[in-house]
């Protein structure tokens, strides 16, 4: 019979579980709204942001930080907002596919921009996990030659996300993660209310969508952002980083089967691509497996 903590365990994995599939499901959203994806994005925080403030409401948590901490939090928000901006738009000039395993070379980014930040040295196991991830997008930048834009602004949006990763992995420390979303998600409306300013969309904001938008966006800003975000944050207290690292990396494959069933043959791709995405995502599992055995040597 299970003890309490076990039970616990269980559910909670049961939860990630669930909460990757859904981050899985967000490209899937992003192919099927039709409006652009800066405009997605800026709707995206927007619902994001007043979901989290509603739920900060209803648990009555303190949401106070210091001006340095908000200024810290407001600006990283543009990075988020880029990330998501590129993600999409990746999404729209590709496919879901593309965009999932492109992102997944976050792996790659962060093994160099880590040590840099922490000014550690470079792992040679880093570099040849690092080696594998390009060799898999080279594959696919060659059998997939038709989607080149979309693999571009695919590896950009990994970077980005790579940025604001290892900044947050500084800010966490010291700070509740569920805040430091909510001000990023702030930072990020802002920094995309001020793009739209500049190029004279947010003028014409009429939010005269699509009832069909208007729920996707709903279920992206809701559930897809904001509930998944407390929720994967939620388990980690039950959860080893290394169990989190495993199950995270199942989004793009979760990510990749639910847009087959959804688009069928857009989503089909050639052997080359196939390949690439298996190297990609070999390297990533392969490297959170790597992490926990050079930490207990």
């Amino acid at each position: 019979m299970n003890s309490p903590l076990q039970n616990t365990e269980n559910k909670n994995l049961i939860i990630l579980h669930l909460t990757v599939f859904i981050w899985g499901f967000t490209g899937i959203l992003g192919a099927l709204i039709s409006i652009s994806s800066v405009q997605l994005v800026w709707y995206r925080v927007l619902i994001a942001s007043l979901t989290l403030f509603i739920y900060f409401l209803i648990t009555k948590k303190n949401i106070n930080v210091s001006r340095s901490l908000f200024l810290k939090f407001f600006f990283t928000g543009s990075i988020v907002a880029a990330h998501w901006i590129f993600f999409f738009y990746a999404i729209k000039v590709s496919t879901v596919s593309v965009a999932l395993i492109c992102i997944s070379s976050i792996t790659l980014f962060t093994s160099i921009l880590e040590p840099l930040v922490k000014k550690q040295r470079l792992s040679k196991a880093d570099i040849l996990i690092g080696f594998v991830i390009i060799l898999g997008i080279s594959l696919i930048f060659k059998f997939e030659t038709q989607y080149t834009t979309g693999i571009i602004f695919g590896l950009i949006t990994a970077l980005a996300a790579s940025i604001f990763s290892t900044i947050n992995s500084t800010f966490v420390q010291k700070n509740e993660p569920s805040i430091i979303g909510f001000y990023e998600l702030i930072g990020a409306f802002f920094w995309i209310s001020l793009y739209r300013i500049y190029d004279g969309t947010l003028k014409q904001e009429t939010f005269h969508l699509s009832s069909a938008d208007w729920i996707y966006l709903i279920i992206l800003g809701t559930i897809c952002t904001a509930l998944a975000y407390v929720a994967g944050v939620a388990v980690m207290r039950t959860i080893s980083a290394f169990k989190v690292a495993l199950i995270t990396n199942l989004e793009p494959v979760y990510g990749i089967l639910i847009a087959y069933l959804c688009f069928g043959k857009k989503e089909q791709m050639t052997t080359g691509f196939y390949v690439g995405a298996i190297l990609v995502l070999a390297a990533v599992f392969i490297y959170p497996i790597y992490k926990k055995r050079k930490n207990l040597n």
